[in-house]
């Protein structure tokens, strides 16, 4: 039986390939959860560095925290099952009237994950309005094979290469996904997205987790890592991710440090690259 998700939501998710907006947590959790993000950022003295908006469940106890919300995961296994990794999780912080942007793309391009049974939950830490840039999809293109990618390296462009679909997009077809604070979208893996630049005065802030069952795999990168949240890994294709004991502790740091170099071997692969940008 469903947790979450209605029968006519798995179907629109199927033909789809995207749900929004999903209620998840009040928005003062939400609101509380950016005062984290940004204590931190004032403590550090700037914008969250590139390189740690990227598997910051692994640094930040709040984000562990987020990862398993129980209303999250009930809906992620009403898609994908009772046993639920989370792969990877990503900031999209666009600020206040800035020309960052994310080209059309789908997800799964530089992944190496096989098969393609992954998940985005996109969890909304502040208001993603079209005048701030909410991500916008074209439905059904998920039943698509994944499509040939351009790495621009734009540096706008918040896509570690700033990828972008090498085809046209009919963008009259595009739909918009607003989330209030507290409020996610979820899609699928090879469903092309996108979204513009941030307009408004205030803040784009969303947090992007990757949620896969255990018999995914990982096929062109070095061996990687996980985080069971829910049920059983019976697998063990992925190594196991410990939780951070507070908030950017010198031991989670050091394992985030090691598995950022797995990252960006993988997803900087046939580049110049080495690090995240």
């Amino acid at each position: 039986m469903s947790r979450r998700l209605s029968t006519s939501d798995l179907q629109r998710y199927a033909e789809d390939g995207y749900l929004s907006p999903i209620r998840v947590m009040p928005p003062e959790d939400a609101m509380a959860f950016r005062a984290r993000l940004e204590e931190h950022e004032t403590a550090s003295g700037g914008p969250l560095r590139s390189e740690l908006k990227h598997k910051v469940h692994l640094l930040f106890t709040w984000a562990a925290e987020i990862i398993r919300t129980p209303a999250i995961l009930d809906a992620v296994e009403d898609i994908i099952g009772p046993d639920i990794l989370c792969w990877g999780t990503s900031f999209f912080i666009k600020e206040a009237n800035d020309p960052g942007f994310v080209s059309w793309h789908q997800d799964l391009t530089y992944w190496g994950l096989d098969p393609a049974d992954v998940t985005t939950a996109w969890v909304a830490l502040s208001p993603s309005t079209e005048a701030s840039g909410a991500m916008r999809v074209m439905p059904g293109s998920h039943k698509q094979d994944v499509l040939d990618h351009v790495d621009t390296f734009e540096r706008h462009n918040l896509l570690t290469r700033g990828q972008e679909v090498a085809v046209n997009v009919d963008e009259t077809r595009a739909v918009a996904l607003p989330l209030q604070p507290g409020e996610m979208s979820l899609h699928h893996v090879k469903l092309v997205h996108g979204s513009q630049p941030n307009r408004s005065p205030d803040r784009r802030i969303g947090l992007a987790i990757r949620y896969m069952p255990p018999s995914v795999r990982q096929v062109v990168g070095p061996r990687d890592s996980a985080t069971l949240v829910r049920g059983n890994d019976l697998f063990r294709h992925f190594d196991p991710e410990p939780v951070p004991e507070s908030d950017m502790a010198p031991a989670a740091c050091a394992f985030h440090r090691e598995i950022m170099e797995r990252q960006a071997q993988l997803l900087y692969r046939d580049t110049d690259v080495t690090a995240f940008r």
